[in-house]
């Protein structure tokens, strides 16, 4: 009986997992960041991607991009950062505007009048949305969120604890979807 063989034919998967992997690895490293994007950030890599869905429908694909310092869950605060969503469905603003307040008060971010003024500034910013339209956040580190709606600004929201609150929605440990948070931060580490 000849051993050899199967454990040749192995070696023949292992090689193509790893070869398949490489590549996966390559193109995910090609892939190159929105002009506006690359405007904010110094070096933007993709950190990672993924999708939300609600009772089985997807609302949006996100997309979360980090500078060559990357990003730090234990000082969320340090670097800029952008969070891309292209929605996959019509969303009337004010309505991503009062999830938005909703999911602050869920991770129990900010006062009740905090998330009052917030959601008015919020609903002055965001805009109605279609399948397709990309909602770009810009984390700028002690200062606030820089907005853009398909590579465009559209609005700033200067108060450091709205960036604070409004980037946790997706970046908090206690987040209501830790799936995206995981694949969102998939390759966060500095460069």
């Amino acid at each position: 009986m000849n051993t050899t063989k199967p454990a040749a034919h192995g070696y023949k998967y292992v090689l193509a997992w790893l070869a398949c992997a490489c590549m996966l690895t390559a193109f995910a490293a090609s892939i190159v960041a929105p002009a506006h994007i690359q405007k904010e950030l110094t070096q933007a890599y993709l950190s990672g991607q993924g999708s939300f869905r609600w009772f089985g429908l997807k609302v949006y694909d996100a997309q979360f991009w980090v500078s060559e310092k990357g990003y730090n869950s234990n000082a969320p605060t340090a670097n800029r950062y952008a969070l891309d969503l292209r929605y996959a469905r019509k969303l009337q603003g004010s309505k991503i505007a009062e999830a938005s307040r909703d999911e602050m008060q869920k991770l129990g971010l900010g006062s009740a009048q905090q998330r009052t003024e917030w959601l008015s500034q919020m609903e002055k910013i965001f805009p109605d949305v279609s399948d397709g339209t990309h909602l770009t956040g810009i984390y700028l580190p002690n200062e606030g969120v820089r907005f853009y709606l398909d590579g465009k600004r559209i609005g700033d929201i200067m108060d450091p604890a709205f960036a604070q609150a409004f980037f946790a929605i997706w970046l908090d440990p206690n987040t209501t979807a830790p799936q995206l948070r995981t694949a969102l931060l998939a390759d966060a580490a500095p460069r």
